[in-house]
């Protein structure tokens, strides 16, 4: 913004002092409006920005991630239809661009991230359990069409069916069925396991949470109240 401080004009011969004045008031007037016009237009400018402000405020919280997200789907559609228009595998073209830094950070990723969170519910464990049983699941469609043949119109069961107890396992399903049994059992064995109690062991505690104070208080002043428990013990303290 242009200083308004002016350099004074000296009256000439030429020209008189009511001109110089009048110039001097254009002058001052020209710079006004001037600095009048810049105002509106940042108080324009602020008022805009407060909306959009506003907007944002008002949007969700993981609005940027789901417009990120939108954007990233919209460009991979597009990138489609252009390997479709020219013939070209999409996949294959996806791989070619990848550097060989992000592909390897990728697979340590990959090989870091540990699918067993541990234990948090009975629902989840049974979930967990469940997927992996169905993920070693091998169908065999021979073996699937020959029940199918041989049961007819029993294979699609209603509720007039009756089909309990005709069903025989095979002897290479029992066989899985035991190796899984057997593999769970041998897992579970690795599990750390509270310990029991020692039943030869003096009880001087009335509950868990008793036992645990013993135990700590013997492990810092054992060595000072050995001779005082003896005694107490034998029946000869004083």
């Amino acid at each position: 913004m242009a200083s308004c401080v002016e350099e004074p004009v000296a009256a000439t011969d030429e020209e008189p002092a009511d001109s110089i004045a009048s110039r001097k008031r254009e002058e001052r007037l020209r710079k006004f409006r001037e600095l009048h016009f810049k105002r509106n237009e940042a108080r324009k400018l602020n008022h805009q920005e407060v909306v959009e402000e506003d907007k944002r405020l008002k949007l969700p919280a993981n609005w940027e991630a789901k417009k990120a997200r939108l954007e990233w789907e919209l460009a991979v559609d597009q990138k489609k239809k252009e390997c479709a228009a020219r013939g070209e595998d999409y996949n294959r073209v996806k791989l070619l661009e990848i550097s060989a830094d992000d592909a390897e950070r990728w697979e340590r990723k990959k090989r870091k991230k540990n699918p067993d969170p541990g234990f948090s519910g009975y629902a989840e464990a049974q979930l967990r359990q469940y997927q992996r049983l169905t993920k070693q699941i091998k169908p065999d469609m021979e073996s699937y069409e020959r029940q199918r043949e041989k049961c007819g119109e029993d294979f699609h069961p209603t509720s007039n069916s009756l089909i309990h107890g005709t069903h025989v396992p095979t002897k290479e399903g029992i066989d899985r069925m035991v190796e899984d049994v057997e593999k769970q059992i041998e897992k579970r064995a690795k599990y750390s396991r509270r310990r029991a109690y020692n039943d030869d062991a003096d009880i001087d505690y009335i509950n868990e949470r008793n036992a645990k104070f013993n135990k700590k208080a013997e492990r810092f002043y054992g060595k000072y109240t050995a001779e005082i428990k003896q005694n107490l013990e034998r029946g000869t303290a004083v």
